[in-house]
Formats: C-alpha cells, structure tokens, sequence
C-alpha cells in the first residue's frame, strides 16, 4: 500500500512510505536529504524486482521528529530497529548510502537480528580532514545565517557530488544544475543536528569484523565527499563481504548511474532472499 504513514517508534515520529509486496527492504538516506530520493530510481527497481520497499525520512528530517536538540548516531541506529520492528516483518534487508550507510553498518553490528542482509553505499568507516572540514564549514554557514547565492549552491554541490563524466557534458551538467537548484538542500534546525553527527564520528573500522550479516559495500570510482578507498575499507574489516565499485560516477553515483546501481542491488539481495 501506498501512502505516507507515521509511526510512533523509539519515543518520535518517523514518517514513511510503503510500495510493492514481497521480503522487506529499508532504504537509509544520507545527511539532508529525505527519503524520497530513493523513489526516483531504487524504489521503482525493487519493487518491480518482487521487494517490498520502505522509504523514510531520518530523524532531523521533516515531518519525521526534527529532534534539533541533537542526537547521536545510536538514536539513528535504534530509530531504524525500531521502524523495522514496527513493520511486523522480521528481519529486513537494510539499504543505506552515505550517512545512512553508515547506520545501516551500525545496524547490522548492533541489531543483527532485524538485519537479514545489509547493503553500503558511498560510505565510510572513519573521518577524514577532508568530511570534517566539509561539514564543520556547513555548520558555520547556518551558524552565522550565510545563505549562498542559488546557481552558487548548486554548483558546489553539482561539483561535491557528480562525476567529471556527468559534469564534462555541458548540457548533462545544465540539467542536474537545473535539477539541483530546483529542489534545494535546506538546512533546517533539525538537518543542523544531523551535521553535527560528524565531529563525534570515531574510526569504527575494527568493530565492523563482528559484523555477521551477508553485506556488499559499493563505492563510487568518482565520489570526492566519500572516495571509494573509504568505501573498500568498510568491505575489507567485514567478513565476507562483496565490495563493488561503479564507474563514471560521484556521491550522488545511485542517481547518476541508476541502472548499474540496481542491477547491484536486485542480484544481491535475490541471492539472499
């Protein structure tokens, strides 16, 4: 059934949508974002591929608890065990990128019995100087009410987020400059809280060899917010795990190349249904 929903978990609202029928898939969106992104692409692919698919938005994102207060990434954790579990579907397959990648690993260390597979995309196991300063200059700007110019905003974040293939087309990248300047990241006060998640991120590199849960990792060969290599480490401290990496393709690599991106997923988790 389709259709926004509320569920009152882990003591705030989370809000969510349901699509298809089939096992469970929970897709975990990064820092900013709301869950529909993964209604452009992933969704569509998976439930037409006999999954029943879940898109919600994080804490810190509206009309999900914006909680701008702060919270930690063990909130974020519990907040998806929780929805999962609200579900009545027993364990999921659980989907993350970047922010949500991360939690998704958490997860799957933390909560292994809601995790039936968990799948990593453009993530990360430790900070780097590069993600810190990225996020502590974000935090300034909100700070001290800087709004960038519009065509600016959307440059720089075509430029963090897309691959030189994607950009080198001057028309392609008109478009996703059209694309990105329509629908704006707007920093909220709850979106603020999310940023500061990561100046408290430790290297948890070594605690992901507990993980026990099938997991594949992909990363992007042109991400330059989370390059690959961080990617494959996460796939090298975890037993087992499948590391894949698509070319031509930045952080936003599941929107640049949806199709490779979801014959990824559709395989691996058919093989694990």
């Amino acid at each position: 059934m389709r259709g926004p929903k509320v569920a009152q978990v882990n003591g705030i609202e989370i809000a969510y949508e349901e699509f298809g029928s089939g096992p469970l898939v929970v897709l975990v969106m990064g820092t900013g974002s709301p869950g529909r992104v993964w209604q452009a692409h992933q969704q569509p692919a998976l439930t037409k591929a006999g999954f029943r698919v879940v898109t919600f938005d994080n804490r810190g994102i509206a009309p999900s608890s914006e909680c701008a207060d702060g919270f930690s990434h063990d909130d974020m954790v519990a907040d998806t065990a929780a929805l999962i579990e609200h579900l009545a579907s027993g364990p999921a397959f659980v989907v993350g990128t970047s922010l949500g990648a991360r939690i998704t690993q958490e997860l799957a260390l933390a909560r292994p019995d809601v995790v039936k597979a968990a799948v990593m995309i453009a993530t990360y196991g430790r900070n780097t100087p590069l993600q810190q300063a990225i996020s502590a200059g974000e935090r300034a700007l909100y700070d001290s009410k800087i709004t960038l110019p519009p065509d600016y905003a959307a440059a720089i974040t075509a430029h963090l987020n897309l691959s030189p293939h994607t950009l080198d087309d001057d028309r392609t990248a008109k478009d996703w400059l059209d694309v990105i300047g329509f629908s704006p990241q707007t920093v909220t006060p709850g979106v603020r809280a999310q940023l500061a998640l990561h100046d408290h991120e430790a290297d948890r590199l070594g605690a992901y060899r507990g993980i026990t849960r099938p997991s594949m990792v992909i990363g992007f060969a042109d991400d330059r917010t989370l390059p690959p290599k961080l990617a494959r480490e996460v796939a090298e401290a975890i037993p087992g795990a499948r590391y894949e990496e698509v070319a031509k393709a930045g952080h936003f690599g599941y929107l640049e190349q949806p199709a490779e991106v979801n014959r990824l997923l559709v395989d691996f988790l058919a093989a694990q249904a």
